[in-house]
């Protein structure tokens, strides 16, 4: 089955057209102003892609308690997804506007919504319950949700194939560090802790997210500084994390600034490997130990910088890095220091790929429409 993945984010529209050995038969990369992709090159590529594709898969950035685990997109799971909107404001929309682009011009194409919150959903309840007013917990529904679940998946897995030992025996972290940061704790294949919590905000430095802050903070900013909370809401979301300390976003120019000896680089750098070692070293614990250590995404994928200065932090937990293969290595890679009790990988994030396996487990040569297409409704579970 050839999957069209549409991959709708805040700053770009990624689509791949994946064959049934997920060969990448086509790819198109949208930039994305405001979180809205251009619809015209948008459109052009989606018809472009369209001939050869069978199904479709959209990542979907939250599920929430409903959906714990991929879905085939009909009115009533489509209605669902948007009443999510409130729970991730910044990124639902932008997958809500890839589903109707897609249904618009596909609307024969069986469409499958798979969600970024489902690999977290059977995390124990101590790793997934924050300790705030029961009316809070039940009536509202507050509790820890988690990120980049469909990433922290396939980086597992591929990550064990890798070093050649199963997933389900291994005790792993996976390090998803982009624009978006958080990590994983994985025991039998399953997620039992991260850091991302209620919403993507919480955890580790991002690029211009803060990370977790002390509640307190916002409410003292609120009452008592005058900043209204919409401010204090889009500062934490956009003005914080690697941009509030060394003016950029880009870990490339945070790392040259680094090398040409910036202060405000430096304490970049540093405040942004204190709070990854000190995660990993949480989701260790969450564990009882850590066989496996992974780093996926742009940053995890092409920084062996941060990869050092990670693990070098993490010597009490029996990790090593080889580091010769560290900085000549390209993902997938394997980079265990000879004397490391841990084996660490860098795995390159397929997000696409874990997305159509779960569009091909869940729909059967059935679903596949036939050519020409002749029906014009979503697709019913």
């Amino acid at each position: 089955m050839r999957v069209l993945v549409v991959n709708a984010g805040s700053s770009s529209l990624k689509l791949r057209l994946l064959d049934e050995d997920n060969t990448v038969l086509s790819a198109e990369d949208i930039a994305a102003k405001h979180g809205l992709a251009d619809l015209a090159m948008a459109r052009a590529a989606i018809l472009k892609m369209s001939h050869r594709a069978d199904s479709v898969g959209h990542r979907v950035v939250h599920g929430g308690t409903r959906f714990t685990q991929s879905v085939v997109i009909d009115d009533t799971v489509d209605r669902h997804i948007r009443d999510l909107t409130a729970l991730a404001p910044l990124h639902q929309p932008q997958c809500v506007a890839g589903i109707d682009l897609v249904h618009e011009l596909l609307p024969d194409l069986p469409a499958v919504a798979c969600f970024d919150t489902a690999f977290h959903t059977q995390m124990p309840a101590e790793a997934a319950t924050y300790a705030v007013p029961e009316d809070w917990r039940t009536r509202l529904g507050v509790r820890r949700f988690g990120f980049h679940g469909l990433s922290h998946e396939y980086a597992s897995r591929r990550a064990a194939e890798l070093v050649g030992l199963p997933a389900e025996a291994l005790r792993i972290v996976t390090c998803h560090l982009g624009a978006g940061a958080s990590l994983a704790a994985i025991v039998n294949a399953r997620s039992v802790d991260t850091t991302m919590g209620f919403t993507p905000l919480e955890g580790l430095v991002m690029a211009t997210r803060s990370g977790t802050v002390d509640p307190g903070l916002v409410t003292w900013l609120v009452e008592h500084a005058g900043i209204e909370i919409g401010d204090v809401s889009d500062a934490l979301e956009h003005r914080s994390g690697l941009f509030a300390l060394a003016g950029t976003a880009d870990m490339v120019r945070v790392l040259n600034g680094v090398a040409d000896g910036v202060g405000s680089s430096e304490l970049a750098l540093g405040v942004y490997v204190h709070k990854l070692r000190a995660g990993i070293a949480s989701m260790a614990s969450a564990m009882n130990g850590i066989d496996l250590l992974v780093f996926t995404g742009g940053v995890g994928e092409n920084s062996p910088t941060i990869r050092s200065q990670a693990v070098q932090g993490l010597a009490f937990l029996g990790a090593a890095l080889d580091e010769e293969a560290n900085l000549s290595r390209s993902p997938d890679s394997e980079l265990t220091g000879p004397r490391s009790s841990v084996r660490i990988a860098v795995v390159a994030a397929r997000e696409d790929i874990q997305i159509a396996s779960e569009v091909r487990s869940l729909l059967s040569p059935a679903d596949r429409p036939e050519r020409p297409h002749s029906h014009t409704s979503r697709p019913s579970n």
